[in-house]
């Protein structure tokens, strides 16, 4: 029995320990810091994307119309892998991105993952809890598809 509630209660650590890994803090190219808490009561969508990606390419004027449709979800974009932070801005720019856009690194990467992909998507739920990833294309069908799923779960419960 006493085994049982140790294994439990170091489960329990673990659980708490990835949540706090989960926490991130972006500054983005206006200069504002974006941290999860911030944004409880909303689904938060984190995407790493390349100007030279094509899936990411496609996927971009998803995001922009889920962001600027919901007031339930908050997007933000993290450029990786570029060489002139002017060219990424432009390009922002060009494509009418109005989410906040992060100029990355591997080092603001790991706050959430080891990127290996891109585009790479990552979902937090409106408690601020991980709740999937998408390594790939993502459509705003997908997206709206997967939180109204989750959202039917929390009526249940």
């Amino acid at each position: 029995m006493i085994r049982r509630q140790l294994k439990f209660v170091l489960l329990l650590v673990m659980l708490l320990l990835c949540v706090e890994v989960k926490a991130f803090q972006f500054q983005d190219s206006t200069g504002k810091i974006h941290t999860l808490s911030e944004y409880k009561g909303q689904w938060v969508i984190v995407n790493f994307w390349a100007t030279w990606c094509a899936p990411c390419l496609k996927e971009i004027p998803d995001l922009i119309a889920l962001h600027e449709s919901r007031q339930d979800v908050m997007v933000i974009g993290i450029a990786m892998e570029f060489t002139d932070s002017k060219v990424v801005m432009e390009f922002v720019e060009a494509m009418s991105i109005t989410y906040p856009t992060v100029l990355g690194n591997r080092q603001i990467a790991s706050q959430l993952d080891e990127i290996s992909m891109l585009p790479s998507t990552y979902f937090f739920d409106p408690e601020g809890n991980p709740a999937a990833r998408q390594l790939g294309l993502v459509t705003r069908e997908e997206i709206e598809s997967f939180i109204a799923s989750r959202s039917q779960v929390k009526r249940l419960d």
